[in-house]
């Protein structure tokens, strides 16, 4: 859409009688029509349905407050603006999970209007959203999880490509451990976390030789000045990467264990070529390019166990090559992965395709607009076409398992751990 505020609507409210009351003299900006190429929607501003983001920080698309959006079956107006929350015609709300408090929810809900959720981040974020009474407060989803109404899994692998990046040579890693660098690597800054992890890489520690960068278990520096600043390891700099690629493994445990919770922390690894050993999603290997692509820390029965065959796959090559075969040509044999990296209407880093905050915008504009349809057909038949049913959030959309030590059990543990 364009740019450019133009104009003014009627003042909210003017249209719907009592209950949509807002401040006095109080305008709902809307920005010149424009219509995309998306739709033969011919409707002018004044007649689509508007979508709230009441976390405004996240509103994605353009400077003003209010644009028109043209999807591929309807076009809708989009606002930050929350003088349009009571508006007859604000359809949809929409909420950023990391930003979501239930008291600062705008109550009493309003019966014509539905909630949505954008939240790509763990339950360690917001917790509230994974106990069913926070989770079923919203009608649509766009989470991490296969279930969700908007499915964000694939959010941090920008393609099949990705995968196949070049790894370092085996005979290069091999230099690397005879100047004295672990076979295996640990770089977490973020301690203390729900998957409990740094219990577990303590103990592992016992038995192979780990170098551990970040602040947690930190027991080696980096060579550089520049490595070390951390906004350098959240991008993918160049020096960066060089550096983690020269390893064969890389300890990567998410900071929640959750259902198709996959992170940076797993796939940049298998970018580079660099053996992830994970913990995270109990459902990881459904999204795997094939059946010997990472090391599950759950497939051992302890941290000494899983020390063994690391160092077993570092000192005989040919079997340590055979977890990157994937990256050959024809390696990736998961039909699921490819079909839904295919299937996907949004893209990671890529101009030519919607990123997944607009797709989501979208997906909710052509919810509204069946929804709008769907009520005004019911009216004109009396009641013999039945009301569209509410579409309420599931446990599944965001649900996880009670988080447990990342070794050994509750019991073991004491008091004031």
């Amino acid at each position: 859409g364009e740019a450019g505020l133009a104009g003014t609507e009627e003042p909210c409210g003017a249209e719907g009688g009592a209950q949509d009351a807002v401040p006095p003299g109080a305008a709902f900006v809307a920005a010149a029509s424009y219509r995309g190429p998306g739709n033969n929607d011919t409707r002018s501003n004044k007649a689509l349905p508007i979508l709230l983001w009441w976390s405004g920080s996240l509103f994605p698309h353009f400077p003003g407050d209010t644009e028109r959006i043209d999807c591929p079956r309807g076009s809708c107006l989009v606002t930050r603006s929350r003088r349009g929350a009571r508006h007859r015609r604000t359809k949809a709300l929409i909420f950023y999970g990391t930003d979501f408090r239930a008291y600062e929810a705008p109550l009493p809900r309003l019966p014509h209007q539905t909630w949505a959720l954008f939240h790509e981040e763990s339950p360690m974020n917001n917790y509230v959203l994974s106990h069913p009474p926070g989770i079923q407060l919203f009608n649509y989803t766009a989470t991490f999880r296969r279930e969700s109404d908007y499915p964000l899994t694939l959010q941090w692998l920008p393609g099949v490509g990705y995968l196949r990046g070049p790894a370092v040579p085996l005979a290069e890693k091999d230099a690397w451990r005879r100047k004295g660098y672990a076979p295996v690597l640990y770089m977490q800054s973020h301690c203390d976390v729900p998957s409990d992890r740094d219990r577990y890489v303590r103990e592992l520690m016992k038995y192979i030789q780990v170098d551990s960068y970040g602040k947690c278990l930190h027991n080696r520096e980096l060579p550089s000045e520049r490595l070390r600043d951390t906004s350098t390891a959240t991008t993918e700099d160049s020096e960066f990467m060089t550096f983690i690629a020269r390893y064969k493994f890389h300890l990567a445990l998410e900071n929640a264990i959750c259902d198709d919770y996959m992170t940076e922390k797993l796939w940049r690894p298998m970018h580079l070529g660099v053996v992830p050993v994970y913990r995270g999603s109990p459902a990881v290997r459904d999204w795997m390019p094939n059946n010997l692509s990472i090391i599950l820390i759950d497939d051992f029965d302890s941290p000494q166990e899983l020390a063994k065959y690391l160092d077993f796959l570092d000192k005989n090559g040919e079997e340590y090559m055979k977890y990157l075969e994937y990256k050959n040509l024809g390696g990736i044999k998961n039909q699921f992965l490819l079909e839904s990296l295919e299937r996907r209407e949004w893209g990671v880093n890529d101009m030519t395709l919607p990123n997944y905050l607009n797709g989501f915008e979208c997906f909710i504009c052509d919810r509204e607009n069946t929804r709008v349809k769907e009520e005004q057909e019911h009216k004109k038949s009396h009641g013999k076409i039945p009301a569209p049913r509410p579409h309420i959030a599931q446990f599944k959309h965001m649900g996880c398992p009670m988080p447990t030590p990342g070794f050994g059990s509750v019991e073991d543990l004491s008091g004031g751990d």
